[in-house]
């Protein structure tokens, strides 16, 4: 699969959202206040990701979401890829794993749509789910680490199918926690440089029922326990190294609407697929930062 390379361009001060939500406690409605979100760019992250500040760093040990598969819009002649999933780690800069797992849409170069599950924990390589996947389904997936042990799971609520995966990771990240769609990205041999992917024209994707926990405290991605921040994918179409910021390119791709009162849910929608180099053989296509490998077509 692709290289889960995500390369955060730029952090912005702009704020996007502050929401004040209400929980009824018997009769009595109490407010519940949330914190504001701010935004930065990726060249091929687009959603929303929580972590701590540095002076209150953030544990998170589990991280759930929903998602509606979207249908890709193919053209012959073009191969183009999408992926989503929930994850932790990977975020900070210099992260050297990520535990996530979730589901692509893709298209082929003769024109036709494909539809996955995968999981993978960088920087061992992604994995195929022997889980059928196909336009319209509702997904729910969610990943837990508890010590060095990492639980994975998926299920197509449309079918009824399900898969979990329990693995020991030596060294898990569990500084963030993230809900993405992702463009992929093309890796040399080493993985020491990588290409992003053209973004297949998956039109919208919803996200609900988001939710993490982080040091011992559960909430959508605005609670007030850590910091959020709203995604926007701009797709600069070339190759980068290993580096967490550069500068922002190419047109906007890919970009997260605001959060819901409750801050579990939001969008992803595809607008403008920005200019792409031809990508370099490589040891195929996965997930992540661009530490990890895995199949491709």
């Amino acid at each position: 699969m692709q290289t889960r390379i995500a390369l955060i361009l730029a952090a912005g001060a702009a704020l996007l959202a502050a929401g004040v939500g209400t929980a009824r406690a018997g009769t009595a409605a109490a407010p519940r206040l949330f914190h504001a979100v701010s935004s930065s760019t990726s060249s091929n992250w687009s959603g929303y990701a929580v972590s701590g500040a540095s002076a209150s760093p953030v544990s998170f040990t589990s991280v759930s979401g929903a998602w509606t598969q979207p249908a890709v819009i193919c053209t012959r002649g073009s191969a183009s890829y999408s992926a989503f999933w929930v994850g932790l780690g990977g975020f900070a800069q210099g992260s050297q794993a990520l535990e996530q797992i979730g589901t692509e849409s893709d298209c082929t170069a003769s024109g036709q749509a494909r539809y996955s599950a995968w999981y993978e924990l960088v920087p061992a390589p992604s994995v195929d789910v022997s889980l059928t996947v196909n336009a319209g389904d509702a997904i729910a997936a969610s990943v837990a680490v508890s010590g060095t042990t990492v639980t994975m799971t998926l299920t197509d609520q449309t079918t009824g199918q399900s898969f979990t995966k329990t693995a020991t990771v030596a060294s898990p990240d569990t500084t963030s926690a993230e809900w993405i769609a992702e463009a992929p990205s093309n890796c040399n041999a080493s993985g020491s440089r990588c290409t992003t992917l053209p973004l297949a024209n998956f039109g919208t994707v919803s996200f609900s029922g988001s939710s993490a926990t982080g040091n011992g405290a559960a909430a959508g991605v605005s609670g007030t326990a850590w910091n959020a921040e709203a995604i926007t994918l701009r797709g600069s179409g070339g190759s980068s190294l290993r580096s967490r910021f550069a500068v922002a390119q190419g047109s906007v791709t890919a970009t997260p609407s605001a959060l819901s009162t409750d801050g579990s849910s939001f969008s992803v929608t595809w607008a403008q697929q920005a200019a792409s180099s031809t990508p370099r053989p490589g040891r195929g296509r996965g997930r992540g930062w661009g530490w990890g490998f895995g199949r491709g077509y």
